[in-house]
């Protein structure tokens, strides 16, 4: 079993890296990539406890790009973490984010709902490798007693449209694709289904996209069929996984459930040594 998509507690998950390896161990899974939020702090350390059971850990992050004011996040695999366009990426990333925290939590306190912001911020000062996301302010305002679930935070406060959503500001999804490949990694396209803004994807194939994220706990055997092909007719390869984020998360359920399949694994690996340039 192959799983490409998750998450620890360096961005948004409840797992520790090592618990997480040993969660991938008892899930059957063999080959599977840590994709934290702007952050590979947890890669090595994924990597080194899954060694210890005999899998196979791909070096990965989850960058968060921008297309028309709307979040589009960029996949990437097989990466080295020092490479320079990707580490300033990333701290870039990194503030924006805490930026962003900030400006949520001034609406949530217009909203009535104060969290404490300052507690988040010391776990992700800015200069630290970890990453602070919606999630994690979610959990903010379940602990100040603002709601019971974070479904709920996301549903009354921070989905799109909701008194304290601030959308993103970021690279864009071509200059994410640029640092990925400039640290050696192939660029695949986050969750298609979710994003729902397939028109995108000429654009990024010419900018080096190498794949598509077909096989998704969102997507179902209809999206994946669709994006097996769209990704096909454009000649990329596929990705896939269950985006776990930590026992009793939304879609948890997925986790060793969601798999790439051997042969899509086979030619997303290939990208790297044949190199995936963009487009004249």
């Amino acid at each position: 079993m192959i799983d490409l998509h998750m998450h620890t507690t360096a961005s948004d998950g409840t797992s520790t890296p090592e618990d997480l390896a040993a969660r991938v161990h008892r899930a059957g899974i063999t080959t599977f990539a840590v994709t934290d939020h702007d952050t590979m702090a947890s890669v090595a350390h994924a990597a080194a406890e899954g060694a210890r059971y005999g899998l196979t850990c791909v070096p990965g992050i989850e960058m968060t790009t921008v297309h028309d004011g709307h979040d589009v996040h960029m996949l990437g695999y097989f990466l080295k973490a020092d490479a320079p366009a990707l580490a300033a990426m990333i701290a870039r990333v990194r503030a924006l984010r805490l930026e962003r925290a900030a400006e949520i939590a001034d609406r949530l306190a217009a909203a009535g709902a104060p969290i404490d912001i300052e507690t988040l911020v010391q776990a992700a000062p800015p200069g630290s490798p970890r990453s602070l996301a919606r999630p994690q302010i979610a959990r903010a305002l379940i602990a100040a007693g603002h709601v019971a679930t974070v479904a709920e935070a996301f549903d009354r406060f921070l989905s799109e449209g909701c008194v304290a959503y601030v959308p993103h500001r970021g690279p864009s999804p071509a200059d994410g694709i640029a640092a990925i490949m400039e640290a050696g990694g192939v660029a695949s396209l986050a969750h298609p289904g979710i994003l729902r803004h397939d028109d995108i994807v000429p654009g990024l194939v010419d900018a080096g996209l190498a794949a598509i994220e077909a096989y998704h706990s969102a997507h179902d055997a209809a999206a994946t069929e669709h994006y097996v092909t769209l990704a096909h007719a454009h000649g990329l390869a596929v990705s896939g996984g269950s985006d776990f984020h930590g026992e009793g998360t939304r879609r948890s359920e997925f986790f060793g459930v969601v798999s790439l399949p051997e042969v899509e694994f086979e030619r997303l690996a290939s990208r790297v040594a044949s190199g995936q340039l963009p487009r004249a």
